[in-house]
């Protein structure tokens, strides 16, 4: 579903526009410096009954309308600022690797994680801790495993979920997954 999709959903189901919400989240005071993004979606589920997705595209919409615009790169930076940086090599290193799947590998991050696109599509997300990389990857159908395990509700944008504890990590068998669900996209 395409970003506009969401917007279109949302004003269909409720018959507001983004511009509504904004205008209601700002009278909530969910606009404030501090405020979570939970707590955000929270009250889109409970006082409209929207789920995460259509909400996450309202609160990407607050906060284009609130915060000064930052580039792709700058977004990613920060997602490796701080005691996060030591992650910063290893996934320049897998991303070039899924580049050469194939044409038409993007990034799109938002502020808690990097999605991997293939033309417009996500395939996978990347979502970086000091302790590790936190790698999903939509792959509809494939069994769990013990270091593929289903991503539940850890983020419902993908199927399964890897932890990534150390570089050495990154091999084959986490690019043959992620190749799979590049494939599929």
């Amino acid at each position: 579903m395409t970003f506009q999709a969401y917007l279109d959903t949302i004003k269909a189901k409720t018959g507001k526009t983004p511009e509504d919400f904004l205008a209601l989240a700002e009278e909530k005071g969910l606009l404030q410096d501090g405020v979570k993004t939970g707590h955000i979606v929270a009250w889109l589920a409970d006082d409209f009954g929207l789920g995460r997705g259509h909400a996450m595209a309202l609160v990407e919409t607050f906060n284009s309308s609130t915060q000064p615009k930052q580039t792709r790169d700058q977004r990613i930076d920060r997602l490796f600022s701080g005691d996060r940086a030591r992650w910063r090599r290893p996934y320049d290193e897998l991303l070039g690797k899924i580049t050469a799947f194939g044409p038409g590998v993007g990034q799109a991050p938002t502020d808690t994680y990097i999605s991997i696109l293939r033309r417009a599509k996500k395939f996978a997300i990347v979502q970086v801790t000091a302790a590790r990389l936190d790698i999903g990857i939509k792959l509809k159908g494939v069994e769990p495993t013990s270091r593929l395990e289903p991503a539940g509700s850890w983020n419902s944008m993908v199927t399964h979920r890897v932890r990534i504890t150390d570089p050495s990590q990154l091999d084959g068998e986490l690019l043959s997954w992620l190749k799979q669900a590049f494939d599929n996209a």
